[in-house]
């Protein structure tokens, strides 16, 4: 579903009137901000979650969890209220890039300040186009009413004179502790199938024999260990539309579109996870996409967070724990 403006918008950044505060605050229940050493942040809740973007850098998600609980994304304590410079930061939160992955062209420094722009039923976040790439990053968020569900819409627009080729590429940053889980594509028998019907793509470090690595049937689970030294990465080709992160009795679940037959980056992968001592990341990409000047990419994300759920430690746990929420959000449009 593509979110529409159903009133013009106007444009918040750096120090907003009171009137545009008041106006933002009763159309959305948005509420203005300091959090973590940034001035100008925005608070979206309802009865049972909130989540806070800045405005002072970006576009990004800092925070989500339950109201009054603790962040489920992970943030960089030594980086939180920083502002300007040529280093890119990895702040911690939700984000957006494009794939992919290269140097310098993923690690455009978003230290600067954004574009809010309240709308009937969601606030937008727009980049300036970077300096380097050409390229404008926005963000879309919408969140429910009365349910513990966010709807990001990420959007890449190409403002060269020039096309280019990229995929959009959603990563949340996730708090330490918990573990990740990829569903497979649905198995079968031989000689039923007689070709292959998915692939894990792994990088030249991933060590699958590392204990952080869950392989079963039908997932593939990562634990976050801040114990460990090394870092670990996998992607999933033809996932079923979902990831997972489950940590401290909390479930974070991600749903995604998946393309049949489009090509995507990292050697078809649509969903991938990234670990090292600090966090976890999970990340859903869109399909490569040709961009003629002007044009613009979409890839949405819709987040769900649920209570009372056991981390994950095999199948069995995933069937009786997880899947049956999985299956009521792939049902919600």
């Amino acid at each position: 579903m593509r979110l529409t403006n159903c009133v013009e918008p106007f444009i918040l950044t750096g120090k907003p009137s009171v009137l545009l505060t008041i106006i933002v605050q009763r159309r959305l229940g948005v509420e203005k901000l300091h959090y973590r050493g940034w001035s100008n942040c925005y608070r979206l809740s309802n009865s049972l979650v909130d989540l806070v973007v800045t405005t002072d850098v970006g576009p990004r998600i800092i925070r989500f969890g339950f109201t009054g609980e603790e962040n489920e994304f992970h943030e960089y304590p030594d980086m939180l209220g920083k502002t300007g410079g040529n280093k890119w930061r990895n702040y911690g939160g939700h984000r957006l890039w494009h794939a992919p992955e290269a140097e310098p062209r993923t690690y455009f420094p978003d230290n600067w300040p954004v574009k809010l722009e309240p709308h009937n039923s969601f606030v937008r976040l727009l980049q300036p186009t970077e300096t380097t790439t050409g390229v404008q990053k926005e963000m879309d968020i919408w969140l429910s009413a009365d349910k513990a569900h966010v709807r990001v819409t990420h959007r890449l627009r190409n403002a060269n004179l020039w096309a280019v080729e990229f995929a959009p590429w959603a990563l949340s940053v996730m708090a330490p502790g918990g573990t990740a889980v990829i569903p497979l594509p649905p198995r079968g028998t031989h000689p039923q199938f007689l070709l292959p019907t998915s692939a894990i793509v792994l990088w030249a470090y991933t060590n699958l024999s590392d204990p952080r690595w869950i392989l079963t049937e039908k997932y593939i689970m990562l634990c976050q260990d801040s114990r460990a030294k090394t870092p670990q990465k996998a992607g999933v080709v033809a996932a079923d539309g979902w990831a997972a992160y489950a940590r401290n009795g909390h479930l974070f679940l991600v749903r995604f579109n998946l393309v049949p037959g489009a090509r995507y980056p990292d050697m078809g992968s649509c969903v991938e996870v990234w670990t090292d001592p600090d966090m976890l990341e999970v990340e859903t990409l869109g399909p490569l996409t040709r961009l003629e000047p002007g044009a613009v990419v979409e890839h949405v994300e819709d987040w769900f967070l649920l209570r009372d759920m056991p981390v994950p430690r095999s199948e069995t746990d995933v069937d009786q724990h997880i899947l049956p929420h999985i299956k009521t959000a792939l049902s919600i449009s």
